[in-house]
């Protein structure tokens, strides 16, 4: 069953309770969404397998850990989650990068997919799929199952504040991919948008309000 972890560290909370704010600019908003992806990504890769090696210190041979060959690709859905990908690259630099475009039809709320670019080997990574709200859950099962139709088999998925319909919807449809979150809000109103939340955080992001 998909677990959901909440990485509720200090500064994580406090630099989202600055991104919450309406007076918060789109120049702050986009460096702190940065600064979380990045905090949550040592949460979120914690359990990357380890192998042994062999180096020499200025002192003396010694032995060693790094992380084995397992690979990673960051897939953001477009377009908020290119928000959180230098965070994530500035942990893991040799990370692939895919990108999915999905959109959200303001009569249905459901997801519209319009784009999709993936590394080739894809299916040979653990991928991190990353979109700062989980609201109805559409955009994320759906983005789950094209990877997954790619035949990604190791997924997890990161964003910054998730509602409770969001987490039950990914859990039903994708019980194999873990969730990783820095808030659960109460509830979605009536237009899918999360309570409390923070907005559109793509409008908030590119300053499209």
């Amino acid at each position: 069953m998909s677990q959901l972890h909440i990485v509720d560290h200090p500064l994580i909370t406090h630099k989202l309770s600055i991104m919450r704010n309406k007076k918060t600019g789109s120049k702050d908003f986009r460096e702190l969404l940065n600064e979380i992806a990045m905090l949550m990504g040592y949460e979120l890769t914690r359990d990357l397998p380890l192998e042994d090696i062999t180096i020499e210190t200025p002192i003396t041979k010694t032995k060693a850990k790094m992380v084995s060959g397992k690979k990673l690709a960051i897939v953001p859905i477009l377009r908020a989650g290119i928000g959180m990908v230098d965070g994530l690259l500035s942990l893991v630099p040799v990370a692939k990068v895919g990108h999915i475009g999905l959109y959200r039809d303001p009569q249905t709320h459901k997801p519209v997919e319009y784009y999709c670019k993936l590394p080739n080997d894809i299916e040979d990574r653990i991928v991190i799929l990353v979109d700062p709200m989980l609201a109805t859950g559409g955009s994320a099962c759906d983005a789950l199952s094209m990877l997954k139709a790619r035949g990604c088999k190791n997924i997890r998925f990161m964003c910054l504040v998730s509602a409770p319909e969001g987490v039950e919807k990914v859990q039903a449809e994708h019980p194999d991919v873990d969730i990783y979150t820095a808030a659960l809000d109460d509830c979605l109103d009536e237009r899918a948008y999360i309570v409390p939340g923070l907005g559109d955080a793509g409008d908030r992001i590119f300053g499209t309000l």
